[in-house]
C-alpha cells in the first residue's frame, strides 16, 4: 500500500514559497495560453477572414444582381439591333442582283454609267462581313447626281458610297455635265462555315 507524503510548507523555505506562488499561477496560464486561447484565437482570426471574404463575395453578387435587369435590357436592344443589321445586308448570292439595282438606279436617275467594274472582295475590319467594292465612274448633272443618291437611300440594303470625285462640269445644253467617280461599297455576311475556317487558320497562325 502506497504511503501518503504529506509536505510542510511551513519548513519550505521562503524564496521557494514564492516561487511556488507565484510560478504556478503563471505556469498554469502559460499552458492555457499556447494550449488552449492561441489555437483558438488563430481559428478566430482565420473565421473572421473568411467571413469578410464571404461578406465581398455576396455584396459583389448583390450589386451584379441589381445591374442584371440593366444589362438585360441592353443586350435585347444589341440582338435586336443585330438582327435589323442583318435583314439589311444580302446574302453573298444576292449581291450581284443588288448591285444591279444600284447600276439600274443610275441610269434611272438620269447618269451614264461609263464603267462598272467590281473588286474581290475583302473580309471587313468586324471580321464577320465581306466588303464588296465596285468601282464606278458616271457622267450627268448635279441634278441626276442628286436623285441617285436620294434613290439610293430608299434600298432596304446597305450600300456605301466613298471616295466621291467629281470633275469639272462641261456645258451640255441646259446643264452642265461633270465625270463622276466613285466606289460603291456593299456588304454580305461570312457564312458560318467559312467563319469557322478563318478562326481555325487564325488559332494555328498563333501557334506558329
Amino acid at each position: 500500500m502506497a504511503k501518503k507524503v504529506k509536505i510542510d510548507f511551513n519548513r519550505v523555505p521562503k524564496p521557494v514559497r514564492y516561487v511556488i506562488a507565484i510560478g504556478l499561477p503563471l505556469v498554469i496560464l502559460l499552458l492555457f495560453f499556447f494550449i488552449y486561447y492561441r489555437p483558438k484565437s488563430a481559428e478566430i482570426k482565420a473565421l473572421k477572414s473568411e467571413i469578410q471574404k464571404q461578406e465581398q463575395e455576396i455584396t459583389n453578387a448583390e450589386r451584379k444582381l441589381a445591374k442584371l435587369p440593366e444589362l438585360k435590357a441592353k443586350y435585347n436592344v444589341l440582338v435586336m439591333e443585330l438582327d435589323d443589321l442583318k435583314r439589311q445586308l444580302p446574302e453573298e448570292k444576292e449581291v450581284s442582283g443588288l448591285l444591279k439595282q444600284v447600276s439600274d438606279l443610275g441610269i434611272e436617275s438620269g447618269l451614264v454609267i461609263n464603267l462598272w467594274k467590281p473588286a474581290n472582295k475583302r473580309v471587313h475590319s468586324s471580321g464577320i462581313l465581306y466588303e464588296i467594292p465596285v468601282k464606278v465612274e458616271m457622267s450627268g448633272s448635279y441634278h441626276n447626281l442628286g436623285v441617285f443618291f436620294s434613290k439610293l437611300t430608299t434600298l432596304n440594303r446597305i450600300v456605301n458610297l466613298k471616295n466621291i470625285k467629281l470633275g469639272r462640269p462641261r456645258p451640255s445644253g441646259k446643264e452642265a455635265v461633270l465625270q463622276i467617280a466613285l466606289d460603291t461599297v456593299t456588304f454580305s455576311a461570312i457564312p458560318e462555315k467559312e467563319l469557322k475556317k478563318m478562326k481555325k487558320s487564325k488559332k494555328k497562325k498563333r501557334r506558329r
